[in-house]
């Protein structure tokens, strides 16, 4: 008897529908066989399913058994399709209706026992199911991941027995509800970094543009701190954004108990992280940091000790806002739309060329190993901020009066205006942050004013900027023009943007001219 069953195949975020089919012949018995481009999880699925069958007091039909994934020229990948398979065997063995599970699509791995063990991906499931019309069974422990998906049906059973019971009207299974909503856990207080004054400015308005940024400074300066700080000044995900960083969470197996939380991503790899590791890959390609930290934050401490090929790999997904992993037999497309925020000392030593205890290589020491940074990843990075040793002064004085809430408060109404003004524009949503916007978009809202102008050319024509460089300058003064209420873009605000992006060099720092210096410090 011919029975078929619907499940998925991942493709990056992208759940693609494949159908189960099953059927039994005359032949060698108890002949088992699984075809359709399959990965070797899924051909050790034939021996959990015969002792899934097993564990509930089934035999294995006396028949060759054939199991069929179609679209057979798709890549089949996981131990997910250990349920469907056996569903479609039962029902061809007649133990479920043929047409009982015309309606679903199954995900779920078998013990041997016939439990039914969790699996990653359960959300992109549910949401390909709920787009196909169609219900959705999965593991127990998957249920309230599956239930955020919305209005769609929804059967979490504990064991193979479970769905044979409510399929033949002797249990039936109530929906599983979503777990819980997260907010997040307690942020650290700006507060709590003495001095920086300038550092915490430019933190403030990355928050409020999503720029990226890159502290340059001696160790024990409150670079990490400071950027530990930038997710208390960001404000939650957006519903869409929600269901975006959790569907990635989900491939990779990373959302416990259905719990998904509106609080950004924060994610801080090691420096020893391959290109792999950050950008996806592996044996199933999975999602990497860049997009594990997706609509979040991505923070790189000590920048110059990752590989060159590993931050070189991050250009790409820094302008696209997406990362595609190629493979012999596919490539695979992760969302990657991060802000980038990094941390590195001056030089090897960490010192730097100037002031106490300064380097006595400078400045060779320093243009080495901040050589490790290619140009254009530098170029992608629109604040630049050197954040100077604490001295015992500014350690001995009490606490700031602004912390993170003020700083929030700010970020706050400054992205509110962004929104505001993108939504005039018809722009979408995740289009209308500063740090989003380009084109014929971006001359509208930031073309700053004659004085402001000419600045910006002079600046360009000293040869501190690339095209690229003029076009995140904008950004980041529309940024700064919006945090003083969402006026012009004029001089004082491309002064400003102008003394972040200036480049590294022998130095300790990024230099700033006399002008731009006055300018950040008035702040």
């Amino acid at each position: 008897m011919f029975a078929k069953v619907v499940t998925v195949a991942f493709e990056g975020v992208e759940a693609r529908r494949v159908d189960v089919e099953v059927t039994s012949t005359h032949g060698m018995q108890g002949s088992f066989q699984v075809v359709g481009l399959g990965d070797k999880a899924v051909a050790e699925s034939r021996e959990r399913v015969r002792g899934a069958l097993a564990g509930i007091g089934l035999a294995f039909p006396a028949r060759r058994v054939v199991a069929n994934l179609a679209p057979a020229d798709l890549p089949k990948e996981g131990s997910h399709f250990d349920l469907p398979i056996a569903l479609a065997l039962l029902a061809s063995m007649g133990i479920l209706p043929v047409d009982a599970l015309d309606g679903w699509v199954a995900v779920g791995e078998l013990g041997l026992d016939g439990r039914i063990a969790p699996v990653a991906g359960a959300l992109p499931a549910a949401v390909a199911a709920s787009a196909m019309g169609l219900g959705l069974i999965c593991p127990e422990a998957n249920g309230p991941e599956a239930a955020w998906a919305g209005d769609l049906a929804i059967l979490a059973p504990r064991s193979l027995i479970s769905v044979v019971n409510h399929f033949r009207g002797t249990q039936i299974m109530t929906a599983p509800r979503p777990g819980a909503a997260l907010t997040g856990g307690a942020v650290s207080d700006l507060k709590d970094v003495k001095g920086q004054d300038m550092a915490k400015r430019a933190l403030e308005v990355a928050a409020a543009g999503g720029h990226n940024l890159l502290f340059v400074g001696p160790p024990g300066s409150g670079k990490s701190m400071l950027a530990a700080r930038l997710p208390g000044l960001l404000p939650p995900l957006t519903p869409a954004e929600l269901l975006e960083t959790s569907m990635v969470w989900s491939l990779a197996g990373m959302i416990a108990k259905g719990a998904l939380t509106s609080a950004r991503p924060f994610r801080s790899p090691h420096h020893s992280a391959s290109m792999a590791a950050l950008t996806g890959g592996g044996l199933k390609a999975k999602p990497g940091e860049v997009s594990l930290a997706h609509n979040g934050v991505l923070f790189l401490d000590e920048l110059p000790e990752f590989t060159p090929q590993a931050l070189d790999s991050l250009r790409t997904p820094l302008e696209t806002g997406e990362v595609t992993v190629a493979r012999a037999n596919a490539h695979v497309r992760y969302p990657a739309r991060f802000q980038l925020v990094a941390a590195m000392n001056p030089c090897r030593c960490g010192v730097g060329g100037v002031g106490k205890g300064h380097c006595g290589k400078a400045p060779r020491c320093q243009r080495d190993y901040q050589g490790r940074l290619s140009g254009p990843l530098l170029d992608r990075i629109d604040l630049q901020v050197e954040a100077p040793a604490v001295t015992a002064a500014d350690m001995a004085l009490p606490p700031p009066v602004e912390g993170t809430a003020e700083a929030a408060a700010r970020v706050a109404a400054a992205r509110e205006i962004a929104t505001e003004r993108g939504r005039e524009l018809g722009l979408d949503p995740s289009e209308a942050l500063n740090a989003r916007t380009s084109g014929p978009t971006l001359d509208r809202i930031a073309t700053p004013d004659p004085p402001g102008r000419d600045l910006l050319i002079r600046a360009g024509e000293a040869g501190n900027l690339t095209a690229r460089g003029w076009t995140r300058t904008l950004r980041l003064a529309r940024t700064i023009a919006d945090l003083e209420g969402g006026g012009g873009v004029l001089r004082r605000h491309i002064a400003e943007a102008l003394a972040y992006r200036r480049p590294l060099h022998e130095g300790t720092s990024p230099a700033l001219s006399t002008e731009s210096r006055a300018t950040v410090t008035a702040r």
